[in-house]
């Protein structure tokens, strides 16, 4: 049932992706709060997780500067607005001093370690998280290289090409998910059957070397399938070092979500999908394979 809406929410992309993400964050977040509660900190939850609000935000804020642009426009009003790194740090540069004097006023154990443990959460979860948005985004007209991939004439961009290459965005968080999905499968499965080393007994006792490798070879050949049948933007290098990525740090993030647990004491994140844990045990492994993948592809390949 979560497979085919997280899906088809991929596809719709724009703004019903930007708030499957939010969602997803925030619960994550809210999680990371209760394991770091579980420590004897007191994270300040609420604006806690108003401020990871705020910084998903910004991966979708070209498009809302796009909008709110053009509403003001409409009224013949000119304002200049923030750029997406400007709006970064004027949020930074607000919650981080406001949070501090939360701690002032509010008087309940260390300020070092609540304001410690909430931004170091809205670090580690909301924006890692929240750049899986910037990667769904970057397949529009200003962030994708269209002249480098079309024969194009001209400063105007044809609607339907527009329109594919958004597709593409899409085809990509695919193979995002799909790779981990597949990863983390390859390296249950091998880990199970063969494994025999293991990898990080101190964190994780069950992960064993035989199933990482399995899980790292998964995630490359997936990436390589899907560039071979939905992504022709790829090389073939760059579908190889996007599954190398996933193939280690979406392994690496596991992990660290275990080490969290662990020095909780708990064996879930929480209970909130039976059979499962939370939000923070599902997806976990996106948070440091998504903003590696943003980087690469924004900054490297485009």
């Amino acid at each position: 049932m979560a497979i085919p809406l997280i899906l088809l929410l991929t596809l719709a992309g724009g703004f019903y992706f930007f708030c499957f993400i939010s969602v997803i964050s925030g619960f994550a977040l809210n999680e990371y709060y209760a394991l770091a509660a579980a420590k004897g900190t007191r994270p300040q939850i609420a604006l806690g997780l108003v401020f990871g609000f705020c910084v998903n935000s910004i991966f979708i804020y070209n498009k809302l500067h796009h909008m709110l642009a053009g509403w003001l426009a409409g009224y013949n009003i000119s304002v200049s607005l923030p750029s997406m790194t400007q709006l970064f740090l004027i949020e930074f540069l607000f919650f981080v001093p406001l949070i501090s004097l939360v701690e002032l006023f509010r008087n309940n154990g260390s300020l070092l370690s609540n304001s410690g443990a909430t931004l170091t959460g809205v670090c580690y979860v909301s924006m890692c998280m929240g750049s899986l948005v910037g990667l769904r985004e970057l397949f529009v007209p200003n962030d994708f290289p269209f002249y480098t991939y079309f024969n194009l004439i001209g400063a105007a961009i044809p609607d339907e090409l527009i329109g594919k290459v958004y597709r593409w965005g899409a085809y990509t968080v695919i193979a995002v998910f799909t790779s981990i999905w597949v990863c983390d499968s390859a390296a249950y499965f091998a880990g199970m059957n063969f494994g025999k080393h293991k990898l990080f007994e101190r964190v994780s006792p069950n992960k064993t070397w035989e199933g990482a490798v399995a899980g790292f070879v998964g995630a490359v050949a997936t990436f390589v399938l899907a560039r071979s049948l939905t992504l022709p933007y790829m090389s073939l290098t760059t579908a190889v070092i996007c599954g190398c990525i996933v193939g280690v740090f979406a392994q690496l993030g596991d992990m660290v979500e275990s080490l969290l647990k662990r020095d909780a004491g708990v064996k879930d994140s929480s209970g909130l999908i039976p059979g499962h844990g939370g939000v923070l045990d599902r997806f976990d492994s996106l948070i440091l394979v998504s903003p590696l993948l943003f980087f690469y592809l924004d900054f490297i390949v485009f």
